[in-house]
């Protein structure tokens, strides 16, 4: 009898759950390119070409190891659409008596199988997917209780029960943490490397044409098209990443420059989202690195720190908090998403070169994420669906699980500080002190009001004026709200007016 065992298209590593006890002589695997997975929002065009491309490559590699590959391609004229009625269709074209699934990483996904199932009367397993490094049982058990826990505490929680840069009981280089190291402003005559971009092979082209012809209005722009699409190719620029910049990462992690959308990041998050790299191998393999004396300790634990601390993190307050988790709205945030998040078009250099850079890649760096789309969308007080939305849409490495809780907890401190202890608000002068963005930009981040002022210091004490009663009480914030209180009314009312205004121009544009 055979069993239909779905791929889902961020589930393509050949270890994944639902694939580990296959009987190629019976068993049947479903990939399926739908167009409400490619709709629910309007998906980058990159990101598109990226998951199409890896899901086909996959099917091959599949197909190339004797299983039989389901696939069912996004124009095809049988095509139902949607998830469910493509699995409809393979269990009666394969008499399939069960299905089985690796658990999908978002809400939604997870009740449309559920519903599917209910609907069908089809036997329907689905298995924890074993590819992060915190098992459901660890995060149950973390995760379980009414008191917010800190992504540190979880982080050395992780090491220990991996043994990741650990010396016995004690941490590598005894700190747990290096996060004070990675925050050096790049030398100006830094040398940025080139990092590895990779030809679209035949395969990618057609993607490429087809969602050109799909999603001809869909956000970013298209080519030049330059990510992995297999595991072969994720892992060279895995190795690329090792070989050019994970040295340097360390230091400049929250570095940023302008023309340089990469700066030392490992570019790495589209591959481990989909499933091309595993958190463990990279984990390791970065470790070995450091162990091998090739790179620093700081280094080493930086990004490690973001794979086993906070991606696993940021995961477990995803399924702990549930499907309604979105919905909060801590500050009241109510401005519209501006336009230039879609277009780049901002006087606001930063800003226009972080969303330039996303648009014509479909990523940005974590820096550039949360002090400035994220920073902004905080301190003008976007409605926190609207900018989640956004950043759902516009990066390749976008899921979920991984984009809410960065966005509304990390970015917008929209749960209140569930899982940041404080906002991560900043003015210009950060902006200036990691960046050169502010040398070319038209307004003048050394003023604080007027109209040349920088519009991030103008919003960032709008903001702290605007909230001061959710927030004068948190112990890290008491230094600014100490130089508010000593601010005569009249400044204060000055910078409130100048903010609503600019927030008010913005919204008529």
């Amino acid at each position: 009898m055979t069993t239909l065992r779905l791929v889902l298209g961020d589930q393509l590593s050949s270890g994944v759950a639902a694939l580990a006890d296959i009987d190629p002589r019976t068993d049947v695997v479903l990939i399926a390119e739908v167009i409400e997975e490619a709709t629910y929002v309007r998906h980058h065009k990159q990101k598109l070409v990226f998951f199409f491309s890896a899901m086909r490559h996959f099917a091959r590699e599949l197909s190339a190891h004797g299983i039989t590959v389901d696939y069912v391609h996004l124009d095809d004229p049988a095509n139902t659409g949607s998830l469910a009625g493509e699995l409809t269709r393979a269990v009666k074209r394969h008499a399939a008596h069960r299905v089985v699934v690796t658990a999908p990483g978002e809400w939604r996904v997870l009740h449309l199988l559920e519903a599917w199932k209910e609907q069908s009367g089809i036997s329907l397993e689905m298995r924890e997917d074993s590819r992060f490094l915190a098992s459901d049982a660890f995060r149950a058990r973390w995760f379980n209780s009414p008191k917010p826990r800190r992504m540190e505490f979880f982080y050395r929680d992780m090491r220990r029960e991996t043994g990741l840069l650990m010396n016995g009981d004690a941490p590598c280089g005894g700190r747990w943490n290096f996060d004070t190291d990675n925050r050096k402003r790049l030398p100006r005559d830094a040398a940025i490397p080139a990092r590895l971009r990779i030809e679209p092979d035949p395969v990618t082209r057609e993607v490429i044409d087809l969602v050109s012809g799909t999603f001809p209005d869909n956000v970013g722009a298209i080519v030049p098209f330059g990510w992995a699409v297999d595991r072969a190719g994720a892992l060279a620029a895995f190795e690329d990443f090792i070989q050019v910049s994970l040295r340097s990462f360390g230091d400049y992690q929250d570095a940023m420059k302008a023309g340089a959308p990469f700066v030392h990041h490992s570019v790495l998050s589209p591959y481990l989202n989909a499933g091309l790299l595993t958190a463990s191998e990279v984990c390791r393999r970065v470790e070995a690195e450091y162990r091998a004396g090739r790179v620093p300790l700081n280094a080493a634990e930086g990004f490690i720190r973001q794979i086993l601390g906070w991606r696993e993190y940021v995961r477990g307050v995803y399924w702990a908090q549930g499907p309604r988790y979105g919905e909060s709205n801590a500050l009241g945030a109510d401005t519209p998403l501006p336009w230039f998040y879609w277009d780049a078009k901002t006087d606001m250099n930063c800003l226009h070169h972080a969303i330039g850079d996303t648009l014509r890649h479909a990523y940005s760096h974590h820096i550039q994420r949360l002090i400035l789309t994220g920073n902004f969308a905080l301190l003008a007080g976007i409605k926190p669906m609207e900018i989640a939305e956004w950043y759902l849409a516009v990066y390749a490495d976008a899921i979920e699980w991984v984009e809410l809780p960065n966005t509304h907890g990390m970015a917008i401190y929209a749960d209140g500080g569930l899982l940041a202890s404080k906002p991560y608000a900043a003015s210009g002068a950060y902006i200036n002190r990691m960046s050169d963005f502010c040398k070319g930009c038209r307004y003048d981040v050394r003023e604080r009001s007027g109209p040349d002022a920088c519009p991030f210091n103008f919003l960032y004490w709008a903001f702290l004026l605007r909230n001061q009663k959710q927030l004068r009480g948190n112990p890290r914030l008491a230094m600014p709200y100490r130089t508010l209180a000593a601010w005569p009314l009249e400044e204060r009312r000055k910078i409130v007016e100048q903010a609503r205004s600019f927030l008010d121009a913005l919204a008529s544009v």
